[in-house]
């Protein structure tokens, strides 16, 4: 059992290339900051003993109906703001969003919704693409346009279902009609 046969080149290895580096504003600073320490406050900041998890009050205020699946979205709404100052890549916040509306949407099934917030942690997500790209200007990466062309897909599978469920529905009743 060994790595035989897997070769990597340098090239693979390097991070894409800095375009430039980024002077961020005091403003911007402080607001960076605050950024960081709500989304550790909601996705990591008590840890489990014993472990290495964290978890914060994402998932437990996920339990109080109504409230809870509307805390992450709107603190993204925060984080896409400044990432839209920043002059973050477009595809970048895209991803953002996908990241929280995979939990917006995960939330709303009933304890389900609640344990996958354990996990998902979309708002740290969302803070690791912003400290990517709040200092050096990155292009986005292949990773990103992957993620936001799956999720793409993911939506026009998710809107074909109900369409081909209408129709095998007209054809089972025109079936028991004729």
């Amino acid at each position: 059992m060994g790595f035989e046969g897997i070769t990597l080149t340098l090239k693979e290895l390097k991070p894409p290339p800095v375009t430039r580096l980024r002077r961020l504003t005091p403003g911007q600073e402080r607001r960076f900051e605050l950024l960081r320490r709500v989304a550790r406050l909601l996705d990591s900041a008590l840890p489990v003993p014993g472990t290495s998890f964290r978890f914060g009050l994402d998932p437990i205020l996920g339990l109080v109906p109504g409230l809870g699946d509307l805390v992450s979205p709107l603190f993204a709404l925060g984080t896409l703001w400044h990432a839209r100052d920043l002059g973050v890549p477009r595809v970048v916040q895209l991803r953002m969003i996908f990241n929280v509306a995979i939990d917006a949407l995960t939330g709303f099934v009933p304890l389900i919704g609640d344990l996958f917030d354990f996990a998902w942690k979309a708002n740290n997500r969302n803070l690791a693409l912003l400290e990517r790209h709040a200092y050096e200007e990155h292009a986005p990466t292949r990773a990103d346009w992957a993620f936001v062309a799956l999720c793409v897909a993911l939506l026009v599978v998710i809107a074909a279902v109900p369409v081909l469920l209408l129709g095998w529905v007209i054809s089972l009743v025109d079936g028991l009609v004729r």
